[in-house]
């Protein structure tokens, strides 16, 4: 049950920005992402549940500009610090189209595992398996400003096919 992985039919587009992760959107806000990018970009995170197919899905087609695990604790995902200090891995993603993304898999309170399929220099399909967080967490994704979201708060959305944002 908790590890099911169901086949997805992605609608590749390369103007969108697909749900990584099925759950509910909790963050739409812009924010100074402080890793990678190191500038303002505007954050989506998607809420997992324990009962959410718990596969992260690649949100654009392109390669992997960077790919780095962090080991860290083990916070409730909604809480705000989680991002920061809770085990998660940190995925960029890369195309002609779209420029750079970033996604974060954030393990939390029931969520102690992070598995990350991606590796830098890979080439990646949208809609495809990119990892999974067992038992659920949160995923971040952080894209440029002037992105158009689709999606609001508290909506639920599968991941591999609801489109969140596009350009």
């Amino acid at each position: 049950q908790f590890f099911r992985n169901p086949k997805r039919k992605t609608t590749a587009n390369k103007n969108h920005i697909i749900a990584p992760v099925d759950g509910k959107v909790v963050v739409i806000e812009e924010v100074y992402e402080k890793e990678f990018f190191k500038d303002k970009r505007l954050q989506v995170s998607i809420f997992m549940s324990p009962l959410n197919v718990h596969v992260t899905r690649y949100a654009i087609s392109g390669a992997v500009a960077f790919s780095k695990y962090h080991p860290g604790k083990y916070l409730v995902a909604w809480h705000p610090k989680s991002s920061e200090l809770n085990e998660r891995t940190t995925v960029v993603l890369e195309n002609d189209t779209v420029g750079q993304i970033l996604y974060r898999q954030i393990a939390g309170a029931v969520a102690r595992r992070i598995v990350n399929y991606a590796k830098v220099g890979d080439k990646v399909v949208q809609g495809r398996d990119a990892g999974f967080i067992k038992f659920g967490s949160r995923v971040d994704v952080f894209l440029p400003l002037g992105t158009k979201i689709n999606v609001k708060i508290d909506q639920k959305v599968r991941g591999g096919e609801d489109c969140i944002a596009e350009f």
